[in-house]
Formats: structure tokens, sequence, C-alpha cells
């Protein structure tokens, strides 16, 4: 990246994640199930974290895009780019309705307004072009949907609502 500050945020997508990174910038969050066990995991892996099956017995799968809130925390500080620009917001872990969980933002939710177990649905934002990434929003019913990475002044007068 030339003239901007270093990115923090950015994922490093190379050909094994390839598919999920491209998924998730058409709205689609991907999971790896093993066809030994049968169970899904997240973060990618190329192999199954539980029972050891190999690459040729672990496959891609679209996500339902449901969850529920495991935990979070609202950052109120972070010094690093570009997070400095969208504080406060709410980190969390998520328990994907495949079974994984997921660390994640939650997004169009007061922190006030958060509870444990709340039904959540990924929604995804384009962190820099042509990059999406999944985060989550409460579930109001709607299919997952894309939203554009909050310039620095929409995310400060988006933090004072």
């Amino acid at each position: 990246m030339s003239g901007g500050a270093a990115r923090y945020d950015l994922p490093e997508a190379d050909d094994f994640t390839r598919p999920y990174w491209d998924a998730a910038a058409e709205g689609r969050l991907l999971l790896r199930r093993c066809g030994d066990c049968g169970r899904a995991h997240h973060y990618p892996r190329e192999f199954c974290p539980y029972c050891w099956a190999g690459e040729d017995r672990v496959t891609w799968e679209t996500a339902s895009g449901r969850a529920t809130l495991y935990t979070w925390s609202v950052i109120h500080r972070n010094d690093l780019p570009p997070f400095g620009t969208r504080v406060p917001y709410t980190a969390a872990v998520v328990d994907l309705a495949e079974g994984p969980r997921m660390m994640t933002e939650v997004v169009s939710c007061e922190a006030a307004d958060l509870l444990i177990g709340m039904p959540l649905t990924v929604t995804f934002r384009e962190a820099a072009d042509g990059v999406w990434v999944a985060v989550f929003r409460p579930d109001q019913g709607q299919s997952s949907s894309r939203t554009q990475e909050p310039s620095a002044s929409a995310s400060a007068s988006s933090a004072r609502r």
C-alpha cells in the first residue's frame, strides 16, 4: 500500500483461502466441513482440527449466516490504523448456527442493547478495495447484505448517535 498508513485489519489471502475471500466479496460466508467426522470449523484450515482428516476430506460449504452472540467487548481506544477511526466498536465472538465459534465485529447495534445469546446475522463490510469481511448485526429476519467501510467522518458521527 503506497502513500497510506499500514493496515492491520486486512487478510493475507493465499491460494487456499482465496475461495473464502471471493465468497465474502459475493456476500457469502464459507466454512470448512469434514467428510469424516461431519463437523464444521472456522477459521479455514486445510485439515479437520477435530479428527485430523486431510485436505481431501474437508470441503467448503456456504454457511447460513445465522449466529448467536457468545461474548463481546466494546473497544474505546485502538491506535492501530484503521481502528482508531472506528472507535468505539464492538469486538465479538459469535457461535455460528453450524457450530463453529468465530471472532468478528457486531455492527448496527448499541452496546447497551447487546445480550448474550441474541440472534445475529452476517453482513459484509468492504474493508479495502475489493476486500470484504464478515461482520454481524442483530437478526431482523433479513438475508445477508454488504456494506461499505465507513469513512472516518461517518464513523465519528455514528459513534455519537
